[in-house]
């Protein structure tokens, strides 16, 4: 899908993001303000400082409503006003670690979140199309090599995780629930692990490597040895907007998606930082240092094959390009350099 193509269907159209001031949401966002689309967003204060939000001035490109997804009164009042015919639902508690210190906020935030934009989309009659982003650790996780399939078994292990399975059950309930006369389309999209320039999240492989080059130091790695589906930011937004487009234009293309790399692009965290080594340079390297902290999954992969199938994609980036470019971000960051354009001229490299 070209930004051409994109063009073609969202310019002008009215689009409500939840999570927009997050490092996914904000790129989302910058797509579809090239694309010519009416942006709107609703979400907490960006959640970290530094943040892609600010570094780019998203704010003043877009109408920024600064709220909590789990104020239900709030978020329809929100909806009320805008009246979207678009919605991506990205507001989350997203961090794996996070989520054992404070498991009640995770849950309120994921699952009652995801329950309070459901509910304002059934009663806001302009919704067509609705696209919630999860995550490839909603699935059972058996520790076995093969790929998880949109119909493998859904449950969680860690607060995050199981709370997102719990964001996708409520989806498909209420989709079988209010949306059966087909008035909106309800996906969900379940995405790989995902970098890029501008995530400065904690406890995240590619930020915690980015702090450490920058200052000198050598990058810890708490466990080299764990294989994830390790794809640039653009991928999954590529998706969710096709998904999101073409769920509006007939409604039989709803469902749930997996989205991750290839196989051979699914590779261990020690690999993820060689290569990041390899591309910043100026002698940047990383030591092993298992910290002993809270169970997360040790292999993770996704079968793709079904969005393959139903929407022609396939990854435009291996991993090493996916690193490289994101290596290029925080490095033209570092110097100082206009992000905005920066960004941009990412977003249109990788849409062509």
């Amino acid at each position: 899908m070209t930004l051409e193509e994109l063009s073609g269907f969202y310019k002008g159209k009215k689009v409500l993001i939840t999570g927009h001031t997050g490092f996914k949401g904000t790129w989302l966002c910058r797509i579809l303000n090239l694309c010519g689309a009416d942006v709107s967003g609703y979400a907490l204060e960006p959640p970290t400082d530094p943040s892609i939000f600010r570094v780019i001035g998203l704010g003043g490109q877009m109408d920024s409503q600064i709220g909590d997804v789990r104020n239900l009164e709030e978020l329809q009042k929100t909806f009320d006003r805008v009246r979207p015919e678009i919605v991506f639902h990205l507001a989350a508690q997203p961090i794996v670690r996070d989520s054992y210190k404070d498991p009640v906020y995770t849950y309120e935030t994921n699952v009652m979140g995801t329950v309070h934009v459901l509910e304002c989309i059934r009663h806001c009659g302009s919704v067509r199309s609705f696209v919630n982003v999860t995550t490839d650790k909603v699935y059972e996780n058996k520790e076995w090599e093969y790929g998880y399939r949109e119909c493998d078994p859904l449950d969680g292990y860690d607060p995050y995780s199981n709370s997102k399975s719990c964001s996708e059950l409520v989806t498909h309930s209420y989709q079988k629930s209010f949306f059966q006369d087909g008035r909106c389309a309800v996906s969900t999209s379940r995405a790989g692990n995902v970098i890029g320039g501008g995530d400065f999240a904690n406890d995240r492989i590619i930020p915690d490597c980015v702090r450490a080059a920058a200052a000198g130091k050598e990058i810890i790695v708490r466990n080299p040895h764990s294989v994830r589906p390790y794809q640039h930011v653009l991928e999954p937004l590529a998706i969710y907007l096709t998904i999101a487009m073409r769920q509006y234009e007939d409604g039989k293309m709803a469902g749930y998606y997996n989205v991750g790399p290839d196989d051979e692009d699914c590779i261990t965290t020690g690999r993820l930082a060689d290569l990041f080594c390899e591309a910043w340079g100026d002698n940047a390297r990383w030591i092993n240092r298992y910290d002993g902290g809270p169970h997360e999954a040790n292999f993770l992969k996704l079968d793709c094959s079904r969005v393959k199938k139903v929407f022609g994609w396939h990854p435009r980036y291996h991993v090493k390009e996916a690193v490289d470019k994101t290596v290029e971000w925080f490095q033209e960051y570092l110097r100082g350099e206009d992000m905005l354009q920066a960004t941009d001229r990412q977003i249109r490299e990788f849409f062509g």
